[in-house]
This record gives C-alpha cells, structure tokens and sequence, in this order.
C-alpha cells in the first residue's frame, strides 16, 4: 500500500518510524524513506538478517550526524540525498 504510505507522509505532524529490514526494503523499493537513524550495537554476531535487502535499489545519503552513548552504542543519522 504504498499509495496510503505516500498520503501519511504528506499529511502535517511526526514522523513515521519503522523497524525490521524486510519493512525497510518494501518503503525502500517504493522511495518512501527520507532519512535512517541506525543504532549500532558493540555486539558481534556470527550470522543475522542484512541490515538493507533491497540489493535493487541505491539511495545516496549524506551523514546528519552522530551520537555516542555510554554504553557503547551509536546513532548515526543518515538524510536522503533526494529528499
């Protein structure tokens, strides 16, 4: 439902947040993500989900800005070139 995704975006008011990397490939595919506020965990893992499935698409970002927190984790905040 792309379309209806579309709509929400134009309507005034907050943001529209999502999780899980096959959701994020779906609005990915349908050029409906502005921007990606990644938490990057100090956790190594042997094997997991890509982060981006989308292989098909190419989004340019430009880096808005980065937060470190105490615990190790970091934010960065990634804005769509096109948008």
């Amino acid at each position: 439902m792309p379309e209806q995704i579309a709509e929400l975006k134009a309507q005034p008011g907050g943001d529209i947040a999502l999780s899980g990397a096959n959701l994020a490939a779906t609005f990915l595919r349908h050029g409906l993500i502005d921007e990606f506020r990644i938490l990057v965990l100090p956790v190594v893992l042997g094997q997991g989900r890509p982060l981006f499935e989308a292989p098909d698409v190419r989004m340019d970002c430009r880096l808005e800005g980065t937060r470190a927190f105490g615990n190790g984790v970091v934010l960065l905040h990634y804005a769509n070139d096109r948008a």
